[in-house]
């Protein structure tokens, strides 16, 4: 692996773009597993320029691919995206890439507020990003899957996983049965970012208005692939009824419905990204980087496993409580029915009484006709009609007066939560807080590298510029007569 300093960048800058007279150069500090060096390079122009050189020869790859994508990308998406200007060749083989450096600011993507225009013009972005046509990232040479074949590979990814012996036997049980369940997996194919995240969103400059999406950065992992792969960050990070705006305005947005599981896959999606940085980790021989993801996936099995419980718990309690109000409901009709058929009982039998009565002291056929029968409506109008009436008569009308209680009604049960243009800036608009070279490196790695910058995570932070939020070498005049070119901090941004 090849690592070139600030003043090394700068040069190639020179080199790759006619014209570019370098005036100072600002090195960013990247993790050492990261697959590119990269630095800021002012002109005399006061341009600003992104440089990024490969590592790797997979690197060198990827850069070539991204750049061929966005050179058709341009022409087809209303927001910006990094323009390419020119080439550099390394001596080691491979080319180092020279872009335009694009204005903005980066989105914190847990501060995204609900109902936001930012929350809204995310989910915009995202959906035509992903209503482009599928052969426009065949024609740049990027990976293409289909549904099945994307779902083999996650697999994959999962038994690699397994045979190191460090993901928790209650995750892989989980991520299986769901990868296993080819219902969930029944969706469209569409072009994806791939490393949608804090370091790729960047928003229109605080200009008074309320911020809104610009523009994507970090394209080195796009590929055409499940649409869960761009909104698992979001999932994972977004309030809830932030993540609501965005995949309502997704929605919307979208030429074609979303599929109903894409929710689910895009958790299970961010839930797997802590064994991808782990194999980053297995793979860069870093065990103690390895040790510390595992640690990180044992928490994360205890804290799914406690949700699960508690959700178990709830849907108990709830059918209990459910069964309860049947069992009251049938109690009370039964108690009802039988006091009514009791108090029935008791008004016949005194009916017949009076008849009895009446019989023994019936007038003479003429004088009964003449008189009026009207029928008791109750026992309390009887009672009324005759003070002398037993009381207990009045249980009669008690009973008949009393409603059956309605029947139990089914209590809703919420589902148990799863798992899983181009410009060109300079120092005179507000000061860019982006970093559209680091973003399209380390925060485009989520997937390519894993999100291995996470593995300095115990170390101090390191110095940060002011009105910037990425830590940077400090600026190198290019005339100075010290030679800056390793003038970098120590500790690695996290």
């Amino acid at each position: 692996m090849t690592s070139r300093g600030p003043l090394t960048l700068a040069a190639l800058a020179s080199a790759a773009v006619p014209g570019l007279d370098p005036d100072s150069v600002e090195g960013v500090v990247t993790p050492s597993v990261s697959p590119f060096d990269v630095a800021f390079v002012q002109d005399h122009d006061h341009r600003r320029w992104v440089v990024r050189a490969p590592r790797t020869p997979a690197a060198s790859a990827q850069l070539e691919q991204s750049a061929a994508l966005l050179a058709l990308l341009a022409r087809r998406l209303t927001m910006p995206v990094p323009a390419v200007k020119g080439w550099a060749a390394l001596p080691e083989g491979g080319r180092a890439c020279v872009s335009s450096y694009l204005t903005g600011r980066m989105v914190d993507v847990a501060s995204i507020a609900p109902g936001s225009t930012l929350a809204a013009g995310l989910g915009r972005a995202l959906a035509q990003l992903h209503n482009l046509d599928v052969r426009i990232y065949e024609e740049a040479g990027v990976p293409v899957y289909d549904a099945a074949a994307y779902r083999a590979r996650r697999l994959a990814e999962l038994d690699r996983a397994a045979a190191t012996g460090r993901v928790p036997t209650g995750l892989l049980g989980r991520w299986e049965g769901i990868l296993d369940d080819e219902s969930l997996w029944g969706f469209t194919a569409t072009p994806t970012h791939g490393a949608i995240g804090p370091g790729t969103i960047l928003a229109s400059p605080d200009d008074g208005d309320e911020p809104d999406v610009k523009g994507f950065l970090g394209w080195e992992s796009a590929q055409v692939a499940d649409p869960a792969d761009d909104l698992a960050p979001l999932v994972g990070e977004l309030h809830p009824e932030a993540l609501d705006t965005v995949l309502e305005a997704y929605a919307h947005a979208r030429v074609e419905r979303p599929d109903k599981h894409l929710q689910r896959r895009a958790r299970l999606v961010h839930e797997m990204q802590l064994v991808r940085t782990m194999m980053v980790a297995v793979a860069a021989g870093d065990d103690a980087g390895a040790e510390r993801r595992a640690a990180e996936l044992r928490r994360l099995d205890e804290q799914l496993a406690a949700e699960e419980e508690a959700e178990r718990a709830r849907l108990e309690a709830k059918g209990a409580d459910r069964a309860a109000s049947a069992t009251a409901a049938s109690g009370d009709a039964t108690s009802a029915t039988d006091d009514a058929s009791a108090d029935e009982a008791r008004a016949d039998k005194a009916t017949a009484a009076d008849g009895n009565a009446d019989e023994q002291s019936a007038p003479a056929p003429a004088a009964r006709s003449a008189q009026v029968t009207q029928p008791v409506a109750t026992a309390a109008v009887a009672a009324q009609a005759t003070p002398d009436a037993d009381p207990e008569d009045s249980d009669a009308d008690e009973a008949v007066e009393v409603e059956p209680a309605p029947p139990a009604q089914p209590v809703a049960v919420a589902a148990p939560l799863d798992a899983d243009g181009e410009g060109e800036g300079d120092d005179g608009q507000d000061h860019p807080q982006q970093d559209s070279d680091l973003q399209q490196d380390v925060g485009a790695s989520e997937d390519s590298s894993g999100g291995a910058d996470e593995t300095a995570a115990s170390l101090p932070e390191a110095p940060r510029r002011p009105g910037t939020d990425h830590a940077t070498a400090e600026i190198v005049p290019i005339n100075d007569e010290d030679d800056g070119d390793d003038i970098i901090p120590v500790h690695p941004r996290r």
